[in-house]
């Protein structure tokens, strides 16, 4: 049975076979469950707090499509794009806070719904080149890539959404019963459904516990009279994809925060692959291993570009989904397209994105804030991965006391040019730049084995050394699951 864990690790169908259809179906429904709702919640997220409503449903159908053909992308491998491994694309929690302070200074300055998303688009169109050129040198960039500053900025990441997580758990942004008991127990219904699954020794159960946690959140919503379906917008039965259908624009001072997190993305992503090839019983270590490590993080950059021109904010390779190679013991990336193509069939339906967007606040919210703080642990994973020296530990306290700063008491930085206001504002941007400037400054004087330097070759001593460490949030993971 596929939905059961393989023993001893076995791989029943290795990278290049062919599973029956039935087979593939099933592997591919557990993918689609374990990736579904973290593809649509940043537009969720991102559509609500900036006042998108209208946007919301054809937003989502366009951000499974382009998720669809992204996953694609990945397993197929076109050239030198793509990783050629069940690598699921979806909509990346990482940006939602630099696409959130993009959009909230458009609409400050008065900017109608259409621009908002017209900027945003821009931006990570734009900024996907980061990520293109990057992949090309992601070997090169050991220097400034480290634990250390991948652990600081996913940390920072984590915590700054947590507070949007207990914003819509608390009933929403400037809504009239923020704090209401009847929020709060709702979205704690939701909470507490998903620690349960989630606690559960049944993989199915673990994979679905956010889903599950959402739909009994709507059950008691729609019984206490909170969710109507009478209140679902009129749309069109196909969603049919326009390229820039918002338009598009750009502004440097918002594009730098982007641009980091481009960065940043990229880095998660060698972090997924490697996890990925650990599961598929590929190497993780030598040419075959860099290459595809360059592929996957140059098909991310292409696929986020292609989502920006369909509509959807910037793809990464969900993480997530390694756990289901794993239990499933199915690695072939045939079933990739079956993903691709159920995922690409859900996303021409508009009125999937209707019916989620009439969920209340509190049940998103309920659900985000375990994701959210899922985040903040796996940097303090990646933080914890090596020992924390006296450097270290000065790197991590005044970077991540700098970030938040800025995240709790904004009014710090109204004083400054509006250049720099719009760069630092980010919490995520400022621990960033802190992280890797103090990173490069302060020498670190920790003995490298030279023994084991002399014995790999050098393209491998970095993979040995470094490229798993980025990942160490899945490959710890990876390891849970394993012995689990």
């Amino acid at each position: 049975m596929l939905n059961a864990r393989p023993q001893n690790d076995e791989i029943l169908y290795s990278l290049t076979d062919v599973p029956s259809i039935s087979h593939s179906l099933t592997a591919a429904l557990q993918h689609i469950m374990a990736c579904f709702i973290g593809i649509i919640t940043p537009t969720l997220i991102i559509g609500s707090v900036l006042g998108l409503q209208t946007e919301i449903p054809y937003l989502i159908s366009m951000a499974l499509m382009t998720s669809g053909v992204s996953t694609f992308i990945q397993a197929k491998k076109f050239g030198p794009i793509g990783c050629g491994l069940i690598a699921v694309q979806g909509t990346s929690f990482t940006f939602i806070s630099a696409l959130l302070v993009a959009g909230t200074a458009i609409k400050s300055r008065g900017g109608s719904n259409d621009e908002i998303m017209a900027l945003m688009f821009g931006l990570c169109f734009f900024g996907a080149f980061v990520e293109i050129i990057i992949s090309q040198f992601i070997q090169h960039l050991k220097a400034v890539i480290t634990p250390l500053t991948t652990g600081i900025v996913i940390t920072t990441i984590g915590i700054t959404l947590i507070k949007v997580g207990m914003t819509d758990l608390s009933g929403g942004f400037n809504a009239p019963d923020f704090g209401a008991p009847h929020n709060l127990m709702l979205g704690l219904s939701v909470l507490v459904t998903v620690i349960a699954l989630n606690a559960s020794k049944y993989p199915m159960l673990r994979l679905s516990a956010i889903f599950c946690g959402m739909l009994v959140g709507c059950i008691i919503a729609w019984w206490q009279g909170i969710l109507s379906f009478n209140d679902m917008v009129s749309l069109p039965l196909i969603s049919v994809p326009e390229p820039f259908k918002y338009g598009i624009a750009f502004d440097w001072e918002l594009f730098i925060p982007i641009a980091l997190v481009y960065f940043l993305s990229a880095i998660e992503t060698s972090g997924d692959l490697t996890a990925n090839s650990l599961f598929c019983k590929e190497p993780i270590k030598g040419p075959v291993y860099i290459k595809r490590i360059k592929g996957g993080i140059l098909a991310d950059g292409v696929n986020s570009m292609f989502a920006a021109i369909f509509n959807s904010f910037p793809n990464t390779t969900f993480g997530q989904n390694n756990a289901v190679i794993q239990m499933t013991g199915v690695a072939s990336r045939h079933v990739g397209f079956y993903i691709a193509g159920l995922l690409v069939l859900l996303g021409l339906f508009p009125i999937i994105g209707s019916v989620l967007q009439l969920m209340p606040k509190p049940v998103l919210g309920g659900a985000t804030l375990v994701m959210f703080a899922t985040i903040a642990v796996a940097g303090v994973k990646i933080l914890t991965s090596e020992p924390i020296d006296r450097r270290k530990s000065l790197i991590i306290a005044t970077s991540l006391g700098l970030g938040l700063g800025v995240m709790m008491v904004p009014d710090a930085l109204s004083q400054l040019p509006q250049l720099v206001n719009n760069i630092l504002s980010s919490s995520v941007t400022t621990a960033g730049f802190c992280a890797i400037i103090m990173s490069i400054l302060i020498p670190d004087n920790t003995p490298i084995d030279t023994a084991e330097e002399e014995n790999v070759p050098s393209s491998n001593l970095l993979v040995n050394k470094q490229i798993p460490s980025l990942a160490s949030a899945n490959v710890i993971n990876a390891k849970v699951i394993r012995e689990s």
